[in-house]
């Protein structure tokens, strides 16, 4: 059975037993998730994480010294840069018309009593981008700074394709690295549907229909803004942009959006997403090195609609009318935190509370949507990985078309889609 099929029956299995035991036999589920959901979810993660760093060094290292030219290089990167801040513009701008339209504030009656949030303070974003800058590169890996990271690989590329032939043998080991990272993410995957059971299972089981009642009409308006995003924002950039047939990319790459769902995390799923976009769809592995881990550290589009839609819910809630330039402040704030906070854990939130002191909203309100975050995260973060993809397809049409000539696509079994494939 192909993978992707046993990822999503096991994300299935695991909402449902989730639900069943949830429902039924709650006392159980505590020494169920203890001993096997999170631990089976943990193992999973921890394999992932294991080879992200490596992973995203040497791939972008090979990337940057096989694109070589600098103006190349500058040129997708512009590229790259723009896509994600536009498509994370209207993203937000989805979710605040379609929260306008809906009302989800306005559905019910809310506790607003005693409400308790300490959101963590996000550094600001001209901190964010002197700190891209490793003083210690060692120390960044270790740390998992991304973009940090991604800064020194990016160095280490352009010194590797500058000098040549005087470092032919550190260039090969780089591509050699890459090789053995993408070996090992085929590796850790054979366990991707135990670990997506364990994880779906333990969130599913925690929340229960009693949590997801109350916020029934606010889950709504996102997963709808989150739907229309990913099929007419990402499908039209796939289709008009990148000259790409949306249904068979996104069959295609349905094993990464499995994984980015069941682990919430983007810097999770790239190994996959890298592997299926360089083997299966024909990107060119110097375009996928760059633009994928640059789109999980700064790509937040489902994230942005999750802020638009909360900052209308959460106004509403509290009976505060938002402005025009209230509005355009929202969509402002939140296009720069997608860069200033994607380093820092739990960004979603972190992001949020930025976005309501921006336009005086009392950050206490993301008390109530706190309870459901976890499931709408697994939602969102399919969505960011998708737009990485289409980004990266996008970014590879163009460059074709300006016949520039890859020769680092890889020739295999698994190309058969990539060659079918008709640019025009």
């Amino acid at each position: 059975m192909k993978l992707a099929k046993r990822i999503l029956m096991a994300l299935a299995l695991g909402a449902i037993v989730g639900v069943i035991i949830n429902a039924f036999f709650p006392s159980i589920f505590k020494p169920l998730d203890g001993y096997l959901f999170t631990p089976l979810g943990t193992i999973f993660l921890n394999l992932i994480k294991m080879v992200i760093v490596p992973l995203v060094f040497f791939s972008i290292v090979t990337g940057v010294a096989n694109i070589g030219d600098p103006k190349k290089l500058g040129r997708i990167g512009i590229k790259t840069i723009t896509f994600f801040l536009t498509t994370t513009a209207i993203a937000i701008t989805i979710g605040i018309v379609l929260a306008l339209i809906l009302k989800p504030g306005l559905a019910g009656t809310f506790q607003t009593d005693n409400l308790n949030y300490e959101p963590t303070k996000a550094p600001p974003v001209s901190e964010t981008f002197l700190g891209i800058i490793p003083v210690n590169p060692i120390a960044a890996m270790a740390e998992g700074a991304m973009l940090q990271i991604i800064f020194f690989a990016v160095f280490i590329g352009f010194a590797i394709s500058y000098l040549g032939k005087k470092v032919e043998g550190i260039a090969k080991l780089m591509e050699q690295g890459n090789e053995i990272m993408m070996f090992l993410v085929n590796l850790v995957m054979k366990f991707a549907p135990f670990g997506t059971f364990g994880l779906i299972a333990s969130a599913v089981g925690q929340l229960g229909f009693s949590a997801l009642k109350a916020m029934f009409l606010y889950m709504l308006v996102v997963l709808l803004a989150l739907a229309v995003h990913f099929f007419f924002v990402y499908g039209g950039a796939m289709k008009f942009l990148a000259k790409r047939n949306p249904v068979q990319v996104i069959k295609t790459y349905s094993p990464a959006m499995a994984v980015s769902f069941s682990t919430s995390s983007s810097s999770a799923t790239l190994p996959v997403a890298m592997e299926i976009a360089q083997k299966k769809l024909g990107v060119p592995r110097s375009i996928s090195s760059f633009v994928q881990p640059l789109g999980a550290t700064i790509n937040m589009d489902g994230t942005a609609i999750m802020q638009g839609v909360a900052t209308i819910f959460i106004a509403q809630v509290f009976s505060v009318d938002l402005s025009i330039t209230a509005l355009i402040t929202v969509v402002l704030t939140a296009v720069l935190a997608s860069i200033g906070t994607a380093a820092v854990p739990g960004a979603g939130l972190i992001m949020l509370a930025m976005v309501l002191t921006a336009v005086g909203l009392p950050v206490e309100g993301i008390a109530l949507i706190i309870g459901i975050d976890r499931l709408l995260d697994m939602t969102r973060t399919m969505v960011n990985s998708t737009g990485d993809l289409a980004c990266t397809l996008y970014v590879t049409t163009s460059e074709e078309n300006k016949g520039e000539v890859f020769d680092d696509v890889y020739e295999s079994e698994e190309d058969d889609f990539a060659k079918s494939q008709t640019k025009s």
